[in-house]
């Protein structure tokens, strides 16, 4: 496994576990065992050229409570899964000063988050991101409906299962 991925994924399910900002609620940290993931998916580790948009669209994303939340529809990133084509949009956290990639995919609502997992993608050269599906995380509201959560627009739900990152935790399934 990739050493930044395992590192991640230890990390998070010591924050999840001990932290005071976590979102497990405290009546359940204490038989909380850590988070489950698909294995390391090497097909899912990519880096893509993304097409950036001339012009960068301001949208409202609906969150988990309601609220809206303002990012940019920064750009679009095309590359396939076990050869079937699947297309992203790239959105832009102005308040946050980074780049978002929420989706949903084949395996939501069964293996994975309902309502759709998150990437931070990082660009790494100019207009080539780095998009390691095997870091896509549930947002915090999968653990704890006080959390307000951006849904992932229509045009971020591929039909293509994405088998890599964080699944749905055992006790939180619907």
């Amino acid at each position: 496994m990739n050493r930044n991925v395992q590192q991640f994924r230890q990390q998070k399910d010591e924050y999840m576990k001990f932290s005071p900002q976590s979102p497990i609620p405290h009546d359940e940290r204490s038989a909380f065992q850590g988070l489950e993931y698909y294995d390391y998916n090497e097909a899912l580790a990519l880096r893509l050229p993304a097409s950036e948009f001339d012009d960068k669209e301001e949208i409202e994303m609906q969150t988990s409570t309601g609220d809206l939340r303002n990012y940019l529809r920064w750009g679009e990133i095309n590359f396939e899964v076990d050869g079937k084509p699947a297309r992203l949009i790239l959105y832009y956290s102005p308040a946050h000063g980074h780049f978002f990639l929420p989706f949903m995919d084949a395996t939501s609502g069964t293996e994975t988050y309902g309502a759709g997992r998150y990437l931070d993608p990082e660009m790494v050269d100019d207009g080539v991101f780095e998009v390691d599906f095997n870091m896509a995380y549930s947002p915090f509201c999968a653990y704890n409906p006080a959390y307000s959560c951006p849904i992932p627009p229509a045009e971020n739900r591929l039909k293509v299962p994405i088998e890599a990152g964080e699944k749905l935790l055992e006790s939180h399934q619907a």
